[in-house]
């Protein structure tokens, strides 16, 4: 009789289990007007630096945010502000964020740079990934329109070998540049050059770059940004210099959840081919291009390779550890 009991209590228990709803994260991920999510793991947490998506005249700070599941966050105010930026105006902009030696390297664009010394992509650098970020140059690190690429939404990335490669460039031009070891410097490519443009075709702004499986999986957005055109194409190379031949649309509107998903960024979760995007978009309904916020979706690969199109839902993704 007891040996029947227990069973019925063990079936008891896994139907409750079986039955116990799974947590998601829901989008948008946290509440704000929010743009440009970088997500990027350090250690087991992922942390976002997005643009504070209003008026630019209002843009001189950054909040940042950090998940042990991506579900959970936590928000820091101000990681990085006008205060530790003498030059910056308004505009603060698309940040990328990057550690090496144990120290974090925040890179953003400034001022909305349209002349030489308005502005442009300058670098800043904390201790710990929640700042306060601190100007490391005083001046812009690019601070001029070459090949026809505004100095603004910048990625670095960091190749197998330890390169560490920027891409940026808005205005419908993408160049990609090589930092020297500090970070703080750019310096020239092995063929003398310093500035390579790889745009390519409907490039409008927001690269990113991903590596899998040898393989590089450039990425950007397309169409404008208050509008609901707006959405991510990518291409892949066997190199990162390119050349970046357009595949297709991954990330784009559902006029029955939300328009205008783009600029994004891309985390790898703890399994062989667990991939997350992170993106903004406008919610229904919205009034002003600046309504804008962020949300996370899962992202899979087909066997050949190629990038499956990522649907946007209401319901983001379920916990998981990093």
């Amino acid at each position: 009789m007891k040996r029947i009991l227990f069973f019925f209590l063990l079936i008891l228990s896994v139907c409750s289990c079986a039955r116990r709803p799974v947590q998601m994260s829901g989008n948008p991920i946290f509440e704000g007007w929010y743009a440009d999510p970088e997500g990027v793991v350090f250690g087991h947490e992922c942390w976002i630096y997005p643009t504070w998506s209003q008026r630019y005249k209002e843009q001189l700070f950054m909040d940042a945010y950090s998940s042990k599941d991506l579900v959970h966050w936590t928000k820091h105010e101000k990681v990085i502000s006008q205060e530790n930026i003498s030059w910056l105006r308004m505009a603060l902009w698309a940040p990328s964020v990057i550690e090496k030696d144990g120290k974090y390297y925040l890179y953003f664009g400034a001022n909305d740079m349209h002349e030489k010394g308005e502005g442009g992509i300058g670098v800043a650098v904390a201790d710990n990934p929640a700042g306060p970020f601190k100007d490391a140059l005083g001046h812009p690190l690019i601070d001029e329109v070459i090949n026809g690429a505004q100095p603004i939404d910048q990625f670095v990335f960091k190749d197998d070998d330890g390169t560490y490669y920027m891409y940026y460039g808005g205005w419908r031009h993408c160049n990609m540049v090589k930092l020297g070891d500090d970070l703080l410097g750019i310096v020239p490519f092995e063929d003398g050059e310093t500035y390579k443009e790889i745009t390519p075709e409907g490039y409008v702004e927001g690269p990113f770059m991903l590596k899998r499986g040898g393989k590089y999986y450039f990425m950007w957005s397309e169409g404008g940004w208050t509008g609901p055109d707006y959405h991510v194409a990518y291409a892949i190379s066997d190199s990162p210099f390119g050349p970046f031949k357009r595949i297709g649309t991954i990330l784009e509107s559902d006029l029955e959840v939300a328009t205008g998903a783009g600029h994004h960024s891309v985390i790898k979760g703890r399994g062989k081919d667990e991939y997350y995007i992170i993106y903004h978009r406008h919610p229904l309904g919205a009034t002003s291009g600046n309504n804008r916020e962020v949300c996370i979706e899962r992202m899979y690969f087909r066997e050949d390779g190629t990038i499956a199109p990522v649907k946007i839902t209401f319901d983001g993704v379920p916990a998981t550890k990093l």
